[in-house]
């Protein structure tokens, strides 16, 4: 009895002392009482079991303290951001608001990994609190330091993702290392993703919404002009006179957004369509500003739109040399961080004046030969609106002396007409929101009337009056920025974005009620902000960044290929060829046939981000982007009398 005692109380003792000293006492314990085999054996036993029962309670103890990491929902989490970024290229005829998934799922991923780290992590307290704290402070760090254009939605879907995706992988490569040190690296990791945007700085985004991303120490567009020109260009001295302009405005050769019938369609001169043996001859390339206005021509000038520091230029070029001739600034500025600075709509020549809207919301005329300023009105207070998403982009519609512009605003104020000589208001009436589209004109039951396509659907209006002749309600998901088309006379294709597509309805003009019946609707073109042209019976355009064709009897896709993102098309109908400017700035020649996507011809022509309309004047092609313009002269086919 008395030998037991010891190791009864050297037991409690091991139940009362440090969980860490456990193992030494009961050893000591156990050495203490050998000198009887009975004894020995007995405390022998007790000490192994006490042994064992400070080593369960030192791993007890440890495992409760650092415990490997749960990591399968990080790695599902991440897994979803990347497919968040790739599911509107994934899902072919995915929702209009599909787009959202890219713009918005990788920042949803990233709230979903920190309440992983939060609640199912299984890190400690002290280190959940860690990782919080040093999330938010590396994030306050990056914010302070990002380059301005890097504000707003680059922080949502690209600072965040990439900071707290990093903390993620930071934590599932190190999950097993039981100490403070794995909580640390992985906000090393956070700090590193938050701070990489901190190099950066961004100029809009690409039509796939990744955004146009550069090193923040090369200047910009702007900056390079700014550094060669100036603010309103290097003007040359008088170039021709007030009665050549005069004659040339006219008839002039492409009178506005998309040519006179808003259809990109040349007609007249015939081209080789082997371009690689008759090279393109480049004539002159210079910088411009920002915006995505195309060009209006008129003899040899040609007047585009673009922004110039805090100033909004209506610019005229001289055709044979690129060379400005002058410029008219507007004290504006809308800078729209998806689609980058400047103006969105393009000039229009008629009844001897240059009109213009720009992003901000400024109607204005201007005198061809002078630049000289005629008048201009405010949409956001004639139409009592503020500027939409990606500003006002309506390019002006001159007919019978009125300047019809789309404003969008409510109370009966979506489509305006002024008059061309003062500018005053003639006419406002209803004609649906959300549209980034222009008004057109167009031949219906013998009579021109005005077409208006908006995320309602499309409205046919009276020029003179605006009266409303047909509201047909086809809605939109999204916004619609596309120009509908006139068939046979009768027949009306309405383009769309994402989801929805586009549809060829057929009108009857019985006056006074019109009406119109649906012909078919197809899900295999749907251009979103890419206009199409029509050929021979067939349509041709961007199917969510990938070119098509498409029967107009059927609506039936006949092939579908060529990767040329948010580009423009331009039929040159006379030689049967299609003439694309990529979103990335290439030029690509197809020939226009159903039977099979046949490429002639590509070339990289322009740097950058390409969304402007291209122009073919005479033997001359006219592109543009955000940042510089080129003049190339077309190989004209050699006939024989």
């Amino acid at each position: 009895m008395s030998g037991k005692q010891p190791d009864g109380a050297s037991v409690k003792a091991e139940k009362q002392a440090d969980p860490t000293d456990a193992y030494s006492q009961s050893s000591s314990s156990s050495s203490s009482s050998s000198s009887s085999s009975s004894s020995s054996s007995s405390s022998s036993s007790v000490a192994g079991e006490g042994a064992g029962a400070a080593d369960s309670m030192n791993q007890g103890t440890a495992g409760s303290k650092y415990s490997n990491l749960r990591i399968w929902p990080a790695v599902l989490f991440l897994a979803a951001m990347i497919v968040a970024k790739l599911l509107p290229s994934m899902i072919e005829n995915g929702p209009s608001q599909i787009w959202m998934s890219a713009a918005f799922g990788p920042l949803l991923g990233a709230l979903m990994l920190l309440l992983w780290w939060l609640l199912a992590s299984r890190a400690r307290w002290q280190e959940r609190l860690l990782g919080l704290v040093g999330l938010a402070a590396a994030f306050g760090v990056t914010s302070v330091l990002l380059d301005p254009t890097m504000l707003g939605p680059s922080v949502l879907v690209l600072t965040i993702p990439l900071g707290v995706g990093g903390f993620a992988m930071g934590g599932i490569v190190l999950s097993r290392i039981h100490s403070p040190a794995r909580t640390g690296l992985a906000l090393l990791l956070a700090l590193i993703g938050f701070a990489y945007t901190d190099l950066l700085r961004a100029e809009g985004m690409w039509g796939d919404f990744a955004f146009d991303l550069h090193w923040r120490w090369a200047p910009d567009a702007e900056e390079r002009l700014l550094a060669s020109r100036g603010e309103s260009g290097d003007v040359t001295e008088e170039l021709y006179s007030q009665d050549e302009v005069r004659q040339w405005m006219a008839e002039p050769q492409w009178s506005g957004f998309r040519g006179a019938n808003r259809d990109s369609r040349q007609q007249g001169m015939v081209f080789a369509s082997d371009w690689d043996s008759n090279p393109l001859q480049e004539e002159w390339r210079v910088p411009v500003g920002p915006g995505w206005s195309s060009f209006a021509v008129a003899g040899n000038m040609l007047y585009t739109q673009e922004q110039v520091s805090d100033r909004e230029l209506i610019s005229c070029y001289d055709a044979a040399t690129g060379k400005k001739i002058w410029a008219q600034a507007i004290e504006s500025r809308f800078d729209d961080p998806l689609g980058g600075p400047g103006p969105r709509a393009t000039p229009t020549l008629a009844e001897g004046g240059v009109f213009t809207l720009g992003a901000q919301g400024w109607l204005s005329r201007v005198d061809p030969y002078s630049g000289e300023l005629i008048w201009k009105k405010d949409l956001r207070v004639v139409a009592d609106c503020s500027p939409p998403m990606w500003g006002f982009c309506a390019s002006p519609l001159v007919i019978d002396g009125r300047v019809i512009v789309y404003a969008g605003g409510k109370n009966g104020k979506g489509l305006l007409a002024f008059n061309v000589t003062d500018g005053e208001l003639a006419w406002a009436v209803d004609a649906g929101s959300n549209s980034y589209a222009s008004a057109q004109i167009a031949t219906l039951a013998g009579q021109v009337r005005v077409l208006m396509l908006t995320g309602r659907g499309i409205s046919i209006h009276e020029p003179a009056t605006g009266e409303v002749l047909l509201d047909y309600q086809w809605k939109s998901g999204g916004y619609r920025s596309l120009q509908p088309q006139v068939i046979d006379g009768n027949k009306i294709l309405l383009p769309s974005g994402m989801g929805t597509g586009t549809r060829l309805i057929q009108i009857n003009a019985d006056e006074p009620i019109w009406s119109a019946e649906e012909l078919w609707t197809t899900l295999a073109l749907k251009p979103d902000y890419n206009d199409f042209v029509v050929h021979q019976g067939y349509l041709y355009g961007f199917d969510s960044g990938i070119f098509t064709c498409i029967d107009i009897e059927t609506g039936e896709r006949q092939w579908k290929g060529g990767r040329y993102g948010k580009g423009q098309v331009l039929l040159l109908e006379d030689s049967g060829l299609l003439l694309i400017t990529a979103e990335k700035g290439q030029l690509v020649l197809l020939e226009a046939t159903p039977d099979a996507r046949k490429e002639r011809f590509k070339m990289d022509a322009l740097d950058g981000r390409t969304w402007n309309h291209p122009v073919v004047v005479g033997d001359r092609l006219y592109i543009r982007n955000s940042s510089e313009a080129v003049c190339y002269r077309l190989p004209v086919l050699e006939t024989t009398p």
